[in-house]
């Protein structure tokens, strides 16, 4: 039988690294519990920071990654996903941290749910999700 596997973390590719950190710390409140500088992945530099909810935690589940050699990167690589119990107030959170809303809040009754869509100051996607009562 082969050994269980599960997702574990989102790699994100950005351009500038220190604002996307202070931004996803500012609007979602991650904490940067790690970060890896001066290795190589196939023979290009990185630079990268973990962040997590937890900031005891020494692992991160979104990971922040620039390039060190390479422009910015097209947008629209990955959506990310956050739950939240107030997405008005973390809607406000995003716009105040220098991100923007995409799409409003849209009521989903049915799904049980109030969806709206958000990016960072570098344009990537994040959906966001609150459940309904």
């Amino acid at each position: 039988m082969p050994s269980s596997t599960s997702p574990a973390f989102t790699k994100l590719v950005v351009h500038d690294l220190e604002t996307l950190a202070a931004f996803y710390r500012d609007a979602y409140g991650l904490h940067a519990v790690s970060r890896v500088r001066g290795e190589r992945i196939a023979n290009e530099e990185i630079d990268e920071i973990m962040l997590s909810t937890d900031p005891t935690a020494s692992f991160g589940t979104l990971v922040l990654l620039e390039y060190l050699g390479r422009g910015a990167s097209a947008n629209g690589e990955v959506i990310l996903g956050f739950t939240t119990d107030d997405l008005d107030g973390l809607l406000e959170r995003v716009r105040a941290s220098g991100g923007s809303v995409v799409e409003s809040v849209k009521e989903m009754p049915e799904r049980g749910i109030r969806v709206a869509f958000a990016a960072d100051p570098e344009g990537h996607l994040a959906e966001l999700v609150q459940l309904l009562p």
